[in-house]
């Protein structure tokens, strides 16, 4: 049998998603649980790997297990070996043809930032922080820039491995809501760093040091040099895969609309 899980996580005291030998990793704590639970070895595949400090509302993964298990005791058992800030939110069967990564039509992530003179307390790594006022109006037009089809080279990480830098950046919506802004993200697939560094960009923008239209000289640029610095992983998460509606997995998760 096939499993697609559905992941949530507070990925702050994690060196990001993917396993590593230093076993400190949200996939290394997840296949622990899962060994766990059904006393074999399990290895799994995810929708979209996460960098150190990000946190995930839906991450999807899959593998096959010859074990049958309902629904509701994947998602009981495997959660009694997890750590508390690491969640399997629902479990469903799923046939064979399905891939978690390849099934994919596009990944969704959002940006939470305060406006404060202060640094965060209460709210530290699960808000990035800007001091200085942003402006809506002028990031949203540099956001206009930067959808559609391009190559985003200029928001590359140089140890990306993709195979293109070619990507179809389908959405991006900024909102605020007294000192909380929320960035969201929608593309076919995402290149290394790539939304750290839109959001550099961004609030670049929003706090005056360039126009709009800079943005677009950073995209035709192709050169990371052109750009501005990363934005810190505080505050990013992954909000989650779209699926074709046949699959009958869910979109959302109640901790989609929760976030401030």
């Amino acid at each position: 049998m096939r499993l697609a899980l559905g992941i949530s996580y507070n990925g702050q005291a994690y060196q990001g998603w993917q396993s590593q030998s230093s076993g400190l990793t949200v996939q290394d704590k997840l296949e622990a649980a899962l060994g766990k639970f059904t006393q074999q070895r399990v290895s799994t595949l995810c929708a979209g790997r996460t960098d150190a400090g990000v946190h995930g509302l839906m991450q999807v993964v899959h593998f096959d297990t010859p074990l049958a298990r309902t629904t509701a005791s994947w998602v009981r058992g495997t959660n009694a070996f997890l750590p508390k800030d690491i969640s399997v939110e629902w479990a469903q069967a799923m046939p064979p043809e399905f891939h978690c990564r390849a099934s994919a039509t596009s990944r969704r992530y959002a940006y939470i930032v305060v406006e404060s003179l202060v640094r965060p307390s209460v709210d530290n790594g699960r808000v990035g922080w800007v001091y200085k006022p942003l402006n809506l109006d002028a990031m949203q037009l540099a956001a206009l820039y930067l959808l559609g089809e391009h190559d985003f080279t200029s928001f590359r990480a140089s140890a990306c491995q993709a195979l293109s830098p070619v990507k179809t950046l389908q959405r991006i919506e900024i909102s605020q809501r007294g000192a909380y802004w929320r960035f969201e993200f929608e593309a076919n697939a995402f290149l290394h760093h790539m939304i750290r560094n839109l959001m550099g960009c961004l609030i670049t923008v929003g706090q005056g040091k360039h126009p709009p239209e800079w943005v677009k000289q950073v995209l035709l640029a192709c050169d990371r040099d052109a750009a501005a610095p990363t934005f810190s992983p505080d505050g990013l998460y992954f909000l989650g895969p779209r699926y074709a509606p046949h699959w009958g997995l869910p979109e959302r998760t109640p901790l989609f609309d929760g976030l401030p």
